[in-house]
């Protein structure tokens, strides 16, 4: 290993998510040799979820300096060099720029549901369903209200889109994050060419004249070269200058693309769950829906293929919270146990849990949430006189109400639309203790949930595959063939069945968690 990292035949991923900008860094066959991480978090400010940019390189400088430093720790070798470089972060959202680059209004993240004018004009003058988040939603809205920063924008791009065009100088997104923008159609695999101009002739009914498509980045896909590390690029991720410009770069994705990519999940009848900050389910499709459905997304794979994404804005958030509570407890006591030890024991207590919740309720909303019709979130905790009271329940009660708003949304894809799966993957922090939420996640879809080796790594390791694709695909072969046949020929996967007792027992919550979602959107109007 360390001759290929020398050599530079090892690729890097990075990923911005919401709570942690994390690096990996594999080998040839794909392999976890390195990892880096560093945590930020969002700020409320005007009302408005938002990262300032300053924040932004400085997590990424954090984050390649701790890949760095355990690349030496591990191997003895500095690392100069690489055979690829992927770069991936949260979906959607809103980054407007001038003509000379200049951010324009700070950015407005994928959280916000400020949106909700746009939204319906948008998605009743396009007949395709508009959500919230959609880049194309926040612009609008800053058309209807006016916004003095619109008549100066020269570019609108995403983060990922931000980030790869400060390390390369292009202005390109892969067409699975380009599809959280604006519509793609998939027949061409651009931006739906009908829709640009119903936006165009929108708003010129409000003065503008603006052409959308100028302002939109180019769309590549998986597999497509996408820009090469500039001197300046290598500089702003590594300030220490020792890695090296004349990189190649994959086209960058929204994390949603990447979880599919890390679960193999990029063919019709897979789907996958990606769950931290935020959860959401993306399942490719055999078909169209029958007709528009506000709870799914139609978006793409990194290889532009249709899959319907149900995304919920709240995912584990809270749970991180009251494990929180747990955690100061235990250092007040004297306690020596770290916190991910902290972690599993309570996900493990769940397990013994009532099957039904025994009583307890819990909302994870800590903003608005869509398909629940929540414009602003309040999380809360529940119980009657009667419930069953114990750690293993209360524990059991926030992991399904974690999953909960994805059952709703997964009801209308399965339920209504008639999809089939046949099994779904799971990644993503809330499945880093094995057996415990992907067991929950089986009882709530009542389909087969399965989870590999690299589940806690995520999207990261998912824009490295993708940066690896591009530097050893053969010529004409396909993302979901490369997969198949380079990356998961022998994969690990631990598969859980659904257990017909949990089924039943989140049934009966889910049914008391809908009858009781009229006191959450009480507590947004009172608190």
């Amino acid at each position: 290993m360390r001759q290929a990292i020398v050599e530079g035949r090892t690729v890097i991923g990075i990923e911005l998510g919401s709570t942690r900008i994390k690096a990996v860094l594999i080998g040839e066959e794909h392999e976890l040799l390195a990892v880096g991480s560093h945590s930020w978090e969002n700020q409320f400010v005007d009302r408005l979820w938002t990262y300032s940019l300053e924040s932004v390189w400085a997590g990424l400088q954090a984050c390649y300096a701790s890949l760095a430093a355990d690349v030496r720790q591990r191997y003895g070798v500095e690392l100069t060099t690489l055979g690829g470089l992927g770069v991936s972060a949260m979906m959607h959202g809103y980054l407007a720029f001038d003509a000379a680059g200049e951010l324009l209004t700070p950015f407005r993240t994928w959280r916000n549901t400020n949106t909700g004018a746009a939204v319906e004009r948008l998605s009743a003058r396009f007949g395709h369903n508009i959500p919230h988040r959609w880049s194309i939603a926040h612009l609008y809205q800053a058309i209807l209200d006016k916004e003095e920063h619109v008549g100066k924008i020269a570019h609108l791009t995403t983060l990922a889109g931000y980030v790869h065009w400060q390390l390369t100088g292009e202005q390109v997104l892969g067409v699975g994050d380009a599809s959280g923008m604006f519509p793609i159609d998939v027949a061409t695999g651009g931006y739906d060419a009908a829709l640009i101009a119903a936006f165009d002739d929108l708003v010129v009914e409000q003065g503008l004249t603006c052409g959308l498509a100028g302002l939109l980045p180019t769309i590549r896909r998986a597999g497509d070269a996408a820009g090469i590390l500039t001197d300046a690029g290598a500089r702003l991720l590594d300030p220490s200058g020792a890695l090296r410009a004349g990189i190649a770069l994959c086209p960058p994705e929204g994390d949603a693309g990447t979880g599919m990519v890390a679960t193999n999940s990029v063919a019709p009848r897979t789907g996958n769950v990606s769950a931290g900050t935020s959860i959401f389910a993306m399942v490719v499709l055999e078909h169209e829906l029958s007709r528009i459905r506000h709870q799914l997304d139609l978006v793409t794979t990194p290889a532009g293929d249709l899959v319907a994404m149900v995304h919920c804005n709240n995912g584990a958030s809270e749970i991180k919270a009251w494990v929180g509570l747990f955690v100061e407890f235990a250092a007040a006591t004297g306690s020596e146990l770290d916190t991910s030890t902290i972690f599993e024991t309570l996900f493990r207590s769940a397990l013994s849990g009532a099957a039904d919740g025994g009583g307890l309720m819990a909302f994870n909303h800590l903003s608005g949430e869509p398909i629940t019709g929540l414009d602003e979130g309040r999380p809360l905790f529940l119980r009657s006189p009667d419930s069953t009271f114990d750690l293993a329940t209360f524990m059991r009660t926030h992991l399904y109400a974690a999953l909960a708003t994805l059952r709703i949304g997964m009801d209308v894809l399965q339920k209504d639309e008639g999809v089939r799966l046949d099994t779904m993957f799971a990644h993503g922090g809330l499945f880093t203790t094995k057996g415990v939420a992907q067991r929950f996640l089986a009882a709530a879809l009542d389909t087969p949930v399965s989870v590999g080796a690299t589940a806690s790594e995520g999207g990261a390791w998912g824009i490295a595959i993708l940066a690896a694709f591009l530097a050893h695909r053969e010529t004409g072969q396909t993302l979901a063939d490369y997969l198949n046949t380079r990356v998961f020929a022998d994969a690990d996967l631990e598969t859980i069945e659904p257990d017909p007792a949990d089924v039943a027992g989140f049934e009966a919550f889910m049914k008391r968690y809908v009858e009781a979602l009229p006191v959450q959107q009480t507590a947004v109007v009172h608190t």
